[in-house]
Formats: C-alpha cells, sequence, structure tokens
C-alpha cells in the first residue's frame, strides 16, 4: 500500500484524472487530500462528486482548504463573499447553477466533514496551510489558521541553511514534526513547478489553481505524478487571474 498526498485541485478535474492515471493510483493506495478542492477552474462540483466516491472505494484523508471553507459559507448561508469571488470563487458560483438542491447538500454535507490536519503514526502532519502555536497543533488558538496561514512556509523558505537545528535561534515549530505537508501557498511564487522540500516541510501546491500541474506524490519514495498544466487543460477559461 502506498500512501499518496495530492495537492491544491481548485476545480481542475480533469488533471485530477490525469495524475490518478499517471500515478497509477489503485484501490490499496492511501490518498491524503491537503483542501482547496474548489475555485478556479469550471468544475468544482464535478470535483466533489469525484471525491465523494472515490472515498467510497479508498482510504482517504480530505484536509480543509481556505477556498473549501468559503464554498461552504456560501452554500449554507448564502454568505457572499467579495474577494473570494474574484480569486476564484466566480467560477464556482457560475458551476453551481446547475447543480440540484440535493447535490448541493450532499456538498455541504462532505465540506463539514473535512480534517483541519492529520497527523499520521510516524510523525508526519499533513495541513492545507500551517499552524502559528509553537507546541504545535494540538495547542492552536485560532484554528482557522490550519487554513490561512503562511508564516510556517514563509519562515521555512526564509530560513539559514546554515542554522543548525540546534541552534536556539532554529524556529520551533520547524522542530516538532518529522515532516509537514502543505499545499496554500503554490510554489509558482518561487518560479518552481515541482514539489519543494524546505526545512521539513513540504510544499505540493504547483500552481494548479494558475498555469502550473496539479501534482500527486508518494509520501515515502517521493516520487511524483503531474498533469499538464492546468491552464493547457482548461485552456478556453481563464481561472484564477
Amino acid at each position: 500500500m502506498r500512501t499518496l498526498v495530492i495537492g491544491d485541485i481548485h476545480g481542475g478535474l480533469r488533471a485530477l484524472h490525469q495524475i490518478m492515471e499517471r500515478a497509477k493510483v489503485t484501490e490499496k493506495d492511501k490518498l491524503i487530500f491537503l483542501g482547496d478542492y474548489v475555485d478556479g477552474w469550471s468544475q468544482s462540483p464535478q470535483v466533489l462528486d469525484y471525491l465523494i466516491e472515490l472515498n467510497a472505494k479508498n482510504d482517504c484523508i480530505f484536509i480543509r482548504g481556505n477556498h473549501d471553507e468559503l464554498l461552504l459559507h456560501w452554500l449554507k448561508d448564502n454568505k457572499d463573499n467579495a474577494l473570494w469571488y474574484n480569486h476564484g470563487g466566480e467560477a464556482t458560483v457560475i458551476a453551481y447553477e446547475n447543480v440540484s438542491d440535493e447535490n448541493k447538500q450532499i456538498h455541504i454535507e462532505f465540506l463539514q466533514s473535512l480534517h483541519d490536519y492529520y497527523l499520521d503514526d510516524h510523525q508526519r502532519l499533513f495541513i492545507h496551510a500551517g499552524f502559528t502555536n509553537m507546541n504545535g497543533v494540538n495547542f492552536e488558538y485560532f484554528p482557522k489558521l490550519f487554513y490561512w496561514d503562511r508564516t510556517l512556509w514563509e519562515t521555512a523558505l526564509a530560513l539559514d541553511m546554515n542554522i543548525n537545528s540546534n541552534d536556539l535561534s532554529y524556529p520551533k515549530r520547524l522542530l516538532l514534526y518529522h515532516e509537514i505537508y502543505i499545499g496554500h501557498t503554490p510554489v509558482t511564487r518561487i518560479n518552481k513547478t515541482i514539489p519543494v522540500k524546505k526545512a521539513c516541510i513540504w510544499n505540493v501546491d504547483t500552481g494548479a489553481a494558475f498555469k502550473g500541474p496539479l501534482t500527486i506524490m508518494d509520501i515515502d519514495t517521493k516520487e511524483f505524478w503531474q498533469s499538464e498544466p492546468l491552464n493547457n487543460l482548461y485552456f478556453e477559461e481563464k481561472g484564477r487571474n
């Protein structure tokens, strides 16, 4: 059995199909999704349908992303958010015009079931964005940071590689877990399109919301498979600008 981690999908069902095929995923594989299943490309409802169906066949862990939480508020409370609308939400709102009320309720239940994080038996943490508490996720005062924080990744990026982990100035958050897998902040911001490791953190968001590919990675071997860039798969759409 493999354990495979999947980066931010952002409504790109075509890319999701590609990576599942390219990684030759079977029902024996455990799948950990890092969140942001929706917003950006046109198939957010279909992505949720696919994940719900997949959960019936595979051992799946679904982490909550900030875009998933924003969609939940819109579906459940009809809560408009102009910032969300301009950052991928518009495509989702349009896509849901053709979704029945019954199916919307199924999606609400799925979105409500998402996990803030997942910690396995090997001290490997899977979380959408990050955390700020120096004692770890179990002590976080503000759970929304699990899917909004960028400081954990920024700290790892800015870390002086000459500093030893035993040094008193070494960031404590980077010593708590054997590995941390995140999405949320695309590595395309540092001109990369493959998973990037900084300190103990693996960033698997390879920019599928924009012009990057979607990625699935084996957490034990670090082998990974990618889709075509999403702007090629959805050439007729603008995606997230």
